[in-house]
């Protein structure tokens, strides 16, 4: 059995229930190349919370984006794939290690059975689970990051768990391969100086606003291409990443980043990467007033589908050559 989406020139876009570009709801592991799932938690959020209701938001917004062929990849994703919206993830709202532990098992069994998950979250923190599950299945991956922050402070208030944390753990507890993992877009204030060090000494590149700024798209891809080449790939898109211009709906932004343009080039140029997992993170709607931010991260959510419809393809779907 082949899933798909529904034909919007016979259903308005504005019709039907809200699963992400209007794709079958289904809870099945079987015959799907990927799966779009929700991770509504953020317990870890230290500033602006509502993260929570970013999944609904972004579906709501992405019934915009229900048009499956991706004309700068020429291809059609539900030709050339199948995919649903798996629905939820569960947590437990007020608990962070009971949350991750829901989060890693339910996913895990995506990542078990060859399935590329895409979530949606939530706040950063449910990366960290989502690595736990995905390294349980393929073994340490590369992590290639998109964000404003490091987000590799080793705790928050003396407690090790924030969404400002995960990626310290990751390494730490060697869920990523960060000989080959790189984070882009990073223009964050800092707490100290010493902050700016946490990254590098755990083994990131970490390519700042302001380096990336000097270079030229093409420039920035290929340093990803060939710093991750021939490993399993995890990418996790802050939506923070971008300027609060094109993302005013989050709970940490920052001035000084990127169009929702620029942002959409990067990926694109990322699809021969063989990624096994896919997130976007901090959608926040209740800072979105007219819905940019949702629209953006359900237009980036697409491009992720895209790049498996392009790999599956030209036969590169699986293959980390």
């Amino acid at each position: 059995m082949k899933y798909g989406t529904v034909n919007s020139l016979k259903s308005p876009r504005f019709a039907g229930i809200k699963t992400f570009m209007r794709m079958e709801s289904a809870r099945v592991l079987e015959d799907i190349d990927f799966a779009v799932v929700g991770i509504p938690f953020d317990t870890c959020a230290t500033y602006r919370a509502g993260a929570r209701f970013g999944p609904a938001s972004v579906r709501e917004m992405s019934s915009l984006a229900a048009k499956p062929y991706n004309p700068s990849l020429e291809v059609d994703i539900f030709q050339e794939c199948s995919g649903v919206d798996y629905g939820d993830l569960g947590s437990v709202p007020g608990y962070v290690e009971e949350s991750f532990q829901v989060i890693q098992e339910e996913i895990q069994e995506l990542f078990a059975h060859g399935v590329i998950p895409i979530a949606i979250g939530g706040d950063h923190s449910v990366t960290l689970p989502e690595l736990r599950a995905c390294s349980s299945v393929y073994g340490p991956v590369v992590l290639v990051h998109f964000d404003a922050h490091y987000d590799t402070i080793s705790q928050y208030f003396g407690k090790p768990y924030s969404h400002g944390t995960p990626f310290y753990h990751a390494a730490k507890e060697g869920l990523v391969d960060t000989s080959a993992s790189v984070q882009l877009g990073i223009r964050e204030g800092l707490y100290g100086a010493e902050d700016k060090e946490n990254s590098a000494n755990l083994g990131y590149l970490s390519l700042t606003a302001s380096q990336m700024r000097k270079m030229s798209l093409e420039e920035v891809i290929d340093i990803i291409c060939e710093r991750t080449r021939g490993k399993k790939v995890f990418l996790t898109f802050d939506i923070d990443f971008l300027d609060p211009a094109f993302a005013p709906g989050t709970g940490t932004p920052v001035p000084g980043g990127f169009s929702t343009w620029e942002a959409l080039e990067l990926v694109r140029g990322l699809k021969e990467l063989d990624i096994v997992g896919y997130d976007l993170v901090e959608m926040a709607p209740a800072f979105d007033g007219n819905g940019i931010t949702s629209i953006a991260a359900a237009g980036l959510i697409q491009e992720f589908m895209s790049h498996i419809a392009w790999r599956k393809k030209n036969g590169k779907l699986g293959n980390a050559d």
